[in-house]
């Protein structure tokens, strides 16, 4: 994905959280299941995931050091990031409070 269809993208939908991750990092695996499960909680949020390997104008962009990170954004503003990753209870619970 480029940096054109990420802008437009995350401007589009209300909420989206958008996972930076690569193929060989194995927390960024483990954090599909979590977003699986936050996915069924909360239905009204978007997830966007982005191969750092295939994204190197955002990875640059959003001075990405390691993988997993997750950012969560409100039509297009960025509220909040972190390099990790939370477990579903959390993570929910942190979007709730950015968004409430």
């Amino acid at each position: 994905m480029n940096k054109e269809e990420f802008d437009i993208r995350i401007a589009e939908e209300e909420l989206v959280l958008v996972d930076f991750w690569a193929d060989w990092c194995e927390p960024c695996k483990m954090l599909d299941v979590i977003l699986d499960e936050l996915k069924q909680r909360l239905p009204q949020l978007a997830i966007l995931k982005i191969d750092i390997d295939q994204s190197e104008e955002l990875k640059k962009q959003y001075s990405m050091m390691s993988v997993p990170v997750l950012m969560l954004f409100k039509k297009g503003e960025l509220l909040w990031r972190i390099n990790g990753f939370l477990m579903a209870p959390d993570l929910e619970k942190k979007i709730k409070e950015l968004t409430v």
